[in-house]
């Protein structure tokens, strides 16, 4: 099955959307959809990313995760460079249709292009916890993953990330 033959339903009413079990997502302005990503078995959430038309097709009719990256301005599979490509257990969307929840199996086990498993690796303290780790009005971030699952020189060589320069 290709991308193309994935169709949407169009979006003819607030009921058809939230009650209907009709395909009907909400791409905004810039053509996106948020993508929530989690491991299938343990719902550690792996990181968030966003999806245009073909990526969302290509992920429904491939059962791997395409996503769009906005830095680059193109198409995403996945693990085509790392090897760490995400397999798509369960899709889901959200109540109103502008959300997808994709619960995958990741082959290597890694998500994070930093090499970390998640790309939520550090935790903003809260609260009390806040009060303490703070210094001179900057936060101190927690670690919650102390290694790497790969080496990004290894995989990606020197180039830098774009999406943070």
């Amino acid at each position: 099955m290709s991308a193309t033959s994935v169709k949407f339903q169009t979006r003819d009413s607030v009921e058809q959307v939230e009650e209907g079990n009709s395909l009907s997502p909400k791409f905004d302005d810039h053509g996106l959809i948020t993508a929530v990503t989690t491991d299938a078995n343990s719902g550690e959430v792996l990181m968030q990313g966003y999806m245009n038309k073909e990526a969302l097709q290509l992920t429904i009719s491939t059962g791997e995760a395409y996503y769009f990256s906005r830095s680059r301005q193109t198409l995403w599979h996945k693990g085509a460079t790392s090897g760490l490509v995400q397999s798509v257990q369960e899709l889901l969307i959200d109540d109103d249709q502008d959300c997808i929840w994709l619960r995958v199996n990741v082959a290597g086990g890694a998500s994070c292009h930093v090499g970390y498993r998640s790309c939520f690796y550090r935790k903003v303290p809260i609260g009390n916890d806040f009060e303490m780790k703070q210094s001179d009005g900057h936060i101190n971030l927690e670690w919650t993953e102390s290694e790497k699952v790969f080496n990004p020189k290894d995989v990606y060589g020197d180039t830098p990330n774009p999406t943070i320069l």
